[in-house]
């Protein structure tokens, strides 16, 4: 209610969009960043056309509707992003917008403007005060996102009551030391106001803030202005009150014809994409191959002949027997990728070369290089992560993010929205265990292998040698349904001697690597740097007769995704003993070895010496 005249002022006026096609590639792109506005966004698409029937509004928050709580991708056409966590949106936004900016460069040529759209994101005090807004707002500055427009819903209130009393920032202030174009104190209530303001922000270079001045629950006669109106329903009483103060004579969920037609968008859209569709239809006649790489990369499809390029890359790496940190060999990886991958956009949170994410030939995105493929995101892990989420949400590119394991806590809620909506964004995680070493405690992990083995739908790999990491990208690479993690060493492991067979079999997320060609009596599984200890023990236990087998699983979700038979012919159910080892919290292997298996792993946190002392020190030895 509180924000009915900004949805109209932008909807109806200023939003490029087509409801007949809500994925259409050149639209605006809206974020709501304070979801639990949701049903604003519902009525704005119900109003304007989209395919959103009155009866799913009736459904609000109900089991299997296309109205939940929050705004949630997938649910309702038009949604772009799944929003309730405050301040992501905003995030998601400047991914967005980034995206906009390199695909323009990329692929705009003269006379050809084929790219060219704004992201709007409407923010809340919530979102205002959660610490990743500053993190997205102050790189967005930085990088000078013209294209960016956020409408902050300057209410004074927050679920407590009124923000005066834990909320007096000086907004404006804030944003302009970003570097960001501010409207102040924009009245929230007048549409010309709020559309003046909405056509500065176009016209000017930098992202803009308009901060418009609103009432929560505007219209209701005791509710307006309070915390009473922000997550509760009104009350029969007050809303029969409000109809009344509002003039709103019609039953509940009618709407009038005549405000149909004023809010309906689907006429204005298809002339919009109509316009555009020429303007491409002539981009490709004299730009074929730009168009067809375009629209290849729209569609999130990878270039012919990549798995054949990825294969020919395992085996020449698998034959070179090189041993060095895993980190190393994903640096190598990423440096030919951006070669097969114009889409591959990546960056790391000031550590790049710890990371091993950035390569010689990166192009650095800075407010004057838009045509990039790399971005120091300085140390801003949440926003990082949040951002990268805004890339794969745009579409168009392939979007990787870089940090030490153990700071994934930073950017934690950003990884769980990721897989959430099943966006394939890469989480290059280097510096994976009490291997890193003498930064001791703070920087070694310990719980984080468990956390992301526990999140649904994301994928994580812990590559023991440089074969393994090429196949962990190209597995993350032809992943689509949700983001992948992988976690490399930061010290160096020895290569691991395969035949054929095993070397395709990295695919499957676990294989035997050691086998004493009996049945055996012993499975020993391991993953990372704890493989090469694994196999030394085996070796050891083999030269003594017994009948073990080593196990290398560097994907544990991608093995359990396996048919019954070929985990059956890896792990064998009739084999009871088992012994899991992983220098990280254990309790995650217990699935595996079952009840009578036993597992090595970490019961406390590290300490500060060199690397390989710590693993001794912990027991981590083939003895």
């Amino acid at each position: 209610m509180g924000l009915a005249e900004v949805a109209f002022a932008l909807w109806t006026r200023q939003l490029k969009h087509n409801p007949a096609n809500p994925g259409w590639a050149d639209r605006d792109r809206f974020v709501l960043s304070n979801g639990h506005g949701s049903m604003l966004l519902y009525a704005l698409l119900h109003l304007t056309g989209y395919d959103l029937p009155m009866e799913e509004l009736r459904r609000f928050r109900q089991l299997g509707s296309m109205t939940p709580g929050h705004p949630e991708l997938g649910c309702a056409p038009g949604v772009e992003t799944t929003t309730g966590p405050l301040g992501q949106g905003l995030a998601n936004g400047v991914g967005m917008a980034v995206a906009e900016r390199v695909l323009a460069a990329r692929f705009n040529r003269a006379g050809h403007e084929v790219i060219n759209h704004h992201t709007y994101v409407v923010v809340g005090d919530g979102c205002l005060m959660e610490g990743v807004s500053h993190e997205a707002a102050s790189l967005a500055g930085t990088l000078g996102l013209g294209k960016l427009i956020c409408l902050y819903d300057d209410n004074g209130i927050s679920i407590d009551g009124e923000v005066a009393g834990w909320f007096t920032d000086d907004t404006p202030a804030r944003f302009a030391a970003y570097g960001w174009q501010v409207a102040a104190a924009v009245d929230g209530h007048n549409v010309a106001a709020v559309g003046a303001a909405l056509a500065a922000a176009q016209a000017d270079p930098r992202p803009s803030l308009i901060c418009c001045k609103t009432i929560i629950g505007q219209g209701a006669p005791s509710k307006a202005g309070t915390a009473a109106a922000h997550g509760a329903p009104l009350g029969e009483d007050e809303v029969a009150q409000a109809r009344g103060r509002l003039g709103w004579a019609h039953p509940p969920f009618e709407v009038p014809a005549e405000v149909y037609a004023a809010w309906d968008c689907r006429e204005r859209g298809k002339q919009c994409e109509a316009e555009w569709q020429g303007r491409f239809t002539a981009y490709k006649a004299e730009h074929p191959e730009l168009a067809a790489e375009l629209e290849r990369c729209l569609a999130g499809e990878l270039p012919p002949g990549f798995k054949a390029q990825m294969q020919a890359l395992l085996e020449e790496t698998q034959q070179a027997g090189k041993a060095q940190a895993t980190r190393s060999t994903s640096g190598a990886v990423i440096a030919q990728l951006a070669t097969m991958l114009p889409e591959l956009v990546g960056g790391s949170a000031d550590l790049s070369g710890s990371n091993c994410t950035i390569w010689s030939e990166a192009r650095v995105m800075t407010k004057d290089t838009p045509d990039a493929n790399y971005i120091h995101y300085g140390v801003r892990e949440f926003g990082m992560t949040a951002i990268g989420n805004g890339l794969a949400l745009h579409g168009g590119l392939r979007p990787f993010a870089g940090t030490f394991l153990t700071f994934m806590e930073y950017g934690r809620n950003g990884v769980r929205m990721a897989a959430l909506m099943g966006l394939p964004q890469i989480l290059v995680y280097s510096h994976d265990s009490i291997g890193q070493g003498e930064d001791g405690p703070t920087h070694q992990p310990i719980e984080q292998l468990a956390n992301l083995r526990a999140t649904p739908n994301l994928s994580l790999w812990r590559p023991a040698d440089a074969a393994e990491t090429v196949a962990a990208w190209q597995a993350a690479l032809e992943r689509r349904e949700g983001p992948t993690a992988l976690a490399l060493s930061r010290q160096s492991l020895p290569a691991l001697e395969r035949d054929s067979q095993q070397l395709a079999d990295i695919a499957k997320g676990a294989y035997a690597l050691l086998d004493s060609g009996a049945a055996p009596e012993l499975l020993l599984i391991a993953t990372g740097s704890e493989v090469a200890l694994a196999l030394q023990a085996g070796q050891a236990l083999l030269a003594e007769g017994k009948a073990v087998r080593v196990v290398s699983m560097p994907c544990a979700d991608v093995f359990a995704a396996q048919d019954a038979a070929y985990r059956e012919s890896v792990l064998p159910s009739s084999v009871r003993k088992r012994l899991a080892v992983e220098a990280a919290h254990g309790d995650y292997w217990c699935k595996w070895v079952g009840l009578d298996g036993r597992v090595i792993a970490m019961a406390g946190f590290g300490e500060s010496a060199p690397g390989a002392e710590l693993f001794k020190h912990f027991g981590f030895t083939a003895e």
